[in-house]
Parts: structure tokens; C-alpha cells; sequence
């Protein structure tokens, strides 16, 4: 599995949120390889240069997590949001991410395969 594809650098570090059971433990081992960090919580205190985040259908208010995805990111840094894939359990359509990410301030820029189960959208926030 390639993180690099995805858009991940070496020597960042990337906060992860809406970990859970279901999450691809593959994929997070290539984005901590490709980094060169272990993934951090939402508790770091500290700026990140990107965030992971964990989204299912039922999970909540999209925007809200977007928003909060916000608090630590450093200026210039990304999102990359992972929700289940078409027909799998927690399906989130491409038009409620479209709908959810302006509200938040941030810009879709890819979207893209990142597992089986998961496709990864990249966002990335506006100027502030």
C-alpha cells in the first residue's frame, strides 16, 4: 500500500481521529511508514501537518468532525478523510462530503481508493 500516493510526505506528523474497530490497519501502518511518525490522538495539543479522519454514515454531523478536524492543523496542512466505500456498512455519498466540506472551510482537491473498504478524500483548508 503506497501512502505516498495519497499525498502523505515524509517527516510529518498526522493526527488521527473516528478511529474504530473497522478502520484499515494496513493503511495506517503505510501512512505512520511513509511519515515516519506514529499517528497521533485528538489529545496532542500540539499542530499537526495533517489529519486522518475516520467517517461513517451515523457517525454524526459531518461538518461538525470537519470543523473539530481543524483544531490542531497546521496552515497549509490537509484532511484526508476515509469513509467506507460504495456498498460497504457507513457508506457517506460523495455529494453529503461536497455539501459538508465548504460549510467547514475546507476545499476537496482528490478523491481516490485508499483500501478495499476505505476511499480517501483529500481537503484542504482555506486561507484564515
Amino acid at each position: 500500500m503506497d501512502a505516498g500516493r495519497l499525498g502523505f510526505r515524509p517527516d510529518t506528523v498526522i493526527q488521527e481521529l473516528g478511529w474504530d474497530e473497522d478502520v484499515d490497519d494496513e493503511l495506517r501502518t503505510a501512512i505512520e511508514t511513509t511519515c515516519g511518525n506514529t499517528l497521533v490522538d485528538g489529545d496532542v495539543g500540539d499542530v499537526v501537518d495533517g489529519v486522518i479522519l475516520w467517517w461513517r454514515d451515523g457517525d454524526g454531523d459531518l461538518v461538525d468532525a470537519l470543523v473539530d478536524s481543524l483544531q490542531d492543523l497546521a496552515e497549509g496542512g490537509s484532511v484526508w478523510l476515509f469513509t467506507p466505500k460504495v456498498g460497504r456498512d457507513g457508506y457517506v455519498s460523495g455529494a453529503d462530503i461536497a455539501e459538508a466540506a465548504p460549510v467547514a472551510g475546507l476545499s476537496t482537491t482528490t478523491t481516490s481508493s485508499a483500501s478495499d473498504e476505505w476511499s480517501a478524500t483529500k481537503l484542504t483548508a482555506h486561507r484564515r
